[in-house]
């Protein structure tokens, strides 16, 4: 019943506070009409319906187009008292506007909203440093808007200036997922503490998701296995690489071949130089040799002490220049050499 009560007398103190600027303004507007008639005569232009409602706009808004204006002292007065009464309306439908305004702010600050929007990041955890250089690199790679999503520790928004929405409540809890927009957003990235909250979070957010793509940092990458047990289309990327988790954000699985080319046994990166008897080639010269004979893929060139990565088919390279590659075994030497030769 207290509750009740309570809930009820905030719903009037609401309703009040915008009957009164209307019921002053409508109190004035009837009370002014009869007096300026008395003042100004019932022939007079201004005391017209047609006129009268036109003036009275513009009068109590403190406007005064000058069209219609009473010229009798009385009449003055009577103007007065429609400025008067304009004022104390509009100052109330200001001040309330200003307490509206100033609450959503407050609720922005505190975490408290519900994101309403779809198609967004949604950034499950916060580390200072850290997640500011996370946001740096996601709004560089995409457009669209970003939610922050923190434990309560996190009191206040700890981006202000940034256009990042602010979502704060206990990580776990499937609604304050839902609060911050993760069953309707496009990526979210658990960036959790540790890897057991991780783990438990990853848990709430597959819950919660529709069709996003879900990415999780980890510590000790040996725990992927834990996660692919939640859902075998959860997204593990080392937590030390904060550019990695913003590239597996954008190409879901890009982590997959880093670690590859970073494993022993695994597809490798590899350096080789040209030999002087090569003369002058093209990059795509070189492509078509490598890929053909030993299966590999030039990732970069260093020529005349300059490096292109991703460089064009038809850069060239002069003899002693550098190939990086990437392929099953190094290519020595010699059989490069060999191999130039032949084909040159």
């Amino acid at each position: 019943m207290p509750i009740l009560i309570s809930r009820l007398i905030a719903r009037t103190v609401l309703l009040s506070s915008w009957v009164t600027p209307v019921v002053v303004s409508v109190f004035v507007f009837i009370t002014a009409w009869p007096l300026m008639a008395l003042a100004e005569g019932t022939d007079a232009a201004i005391v017209d319906p047609a006129n009268y409602w036109w003036w009275f706009v513009v009068t109590a808004a403190t406007v005064g187009y000058g069209d219609f204006y009473p010229a009798s002292p009385g009449g003055h007065v009577v103007g007065t008292y429609v400025i008067v009464g304009g004022i104390a309306a509009l100052t109330t439908v200001f001040t309330k506007l200003a307490s509206i305004l100033e609450t959503a702010r407050g609720r922005h600050m505190q975490g408290t909203i519900t994101v309403t929007t779809s198609g967004h990041v949604v950034l499950v955890g916060y580390t200072p440093g850290r997640t500011e250089r996370i946001v740096d690199q996601v709004v560089a790679d995409r457009n669209g808007e970003i939610v922050l999503c923190a434990w309560d520790d996190v009191s206040t928004h700890p981006m202000p200036g940034r256009d990042i929405a602010f979502v704060r409540g206990d990580l776990t809890d499937a609604d304050v997922l839902r609060r911050a927009g993760v069953d309707r957003a496009d990526t979210v990235l658990v960036d959790a503490r540790d890897d057991n909250e991780a783990l438990i979070v990853a848990l709430t957010a597959d819950r919660v998701r529709s069709d996003a793509t879900i990415v999780v940092t980890l510590r000790d990458m040996a725990r992927a296995e834990q996660i692919g047990y939640i859902d075998e289309d959860i997204h593990c990327v080392q937590w030390h690489t904060p550019r990695m988790v913003t590239e597996e954000m954008e190409s879901p699985g890009i982590s997959e071949v880093y670690a590859d080319l970073l494993t022993h046994g695994g597809t490798n990166t590899y350096s080789v130089t040209l030999p002087e008897s090569a003369g002058t080639l093209r990059v795509g010269e070189c492509q078509r040799l490598i890929g053909e004979q030993y299966g590999a893929t030039i990732l970069a060139a260093r020529s005349d002490g300059e490096l292109l990565v991703n460089p064009s088919w038809e850069a060239t390279l002069g003899p002693g220049s550098t190939l990086y590659y990437m392929a099953t075994d190094r290519i020595p030497s010699e059989r490069l050499a060999e191999s130039v030769r032949t084909r040159v």
